[in-house]
């Protein structure tokens, strides 16, 4: 199904299509709006690479796929000057018009697998067991395991930012934390939740 919204113009009421309008193959998630002053704001939580069934998304939902790259084509009749076509989108946001304005503020969130919390869980006992110094990062480690483990515990999920920072963090070399074989155990783990 394309979906089309016309921007009606300027102020006065312009023709038709005048100022473009969006076109989109697919969409399953995301904000669009179209018009003078228009506004789209996505704030959604969606989780991260659905893996039910095989194949593409575009291909699971039976739609016709650019050979080998998986993507909705961008539809054949595209928006007039200052339209946006796009083939599919699955979150974001897009806006059309005179002073239009487009806002992604959603955030992405994951599984956390056993494995992940169990890690967390041993690398947060392990962490008062360190000698501290000032600035040595031990803090930021454990603001960022207390969330994750928290969150995972309430929600089975985390945020994929959340899981960024603590790798970058146990990765760097900038904080003791990073030396204990749990905390590689972590890192390794976020790594691959994140590829």
């Amino acid at each position: 199904m394309t979906d089309r919204k016309q921007d009606g113009g300027g102020a006065a009421g312009g023709g038709a299509g005048s100022g473009g309008g969006i076109a989109i193959g697919r969409m399953t998630g995301g904000a669009v709006a179209a018009g003078d002053r228009a506004q789209a704001e996505n704030h959604a939580e969606r989780a991260a690479n659905p893996t039910e069934g095989t194949g593409t998304r575009a291909e699971r939902a039976g739609r016709d796929v650019h050979p080998g790259t998986g993507l909705v084509p961008v539809p054949a009749e595209v928006p007039g000057h200052g339209g946006v076509a796009v083939g599919e989108l699955s979150g974001g946001a897009v806006a059309a018009g005179r002073q239009a304005r487009a806002v992604d503020a959603s955030r992405e969130v994951l599984a956390v697998p056993p494995e992940l919390l169990e890690a967390v869980a041993e690398l947060r006992r392990q962490l008062p067991l360190l000698v501290r110094a000032e600035g040595d990062g031990v803090d930021a480690v454990g603001d960022e395991l207390a969330g994750l483990e928290e969150e995972a515990r309430r929600t089975g999920r985390t945020q994929r930012g959340r899981l960024v920072r603590l790798r970058a963090l146990l990765s760097s070399g900038t904080t003791a934390a990073g030396g204990l074989a749990s905390a590689a155990t972590v890192a390794e783990a976020a790594g691959r939740l994140l590829a």
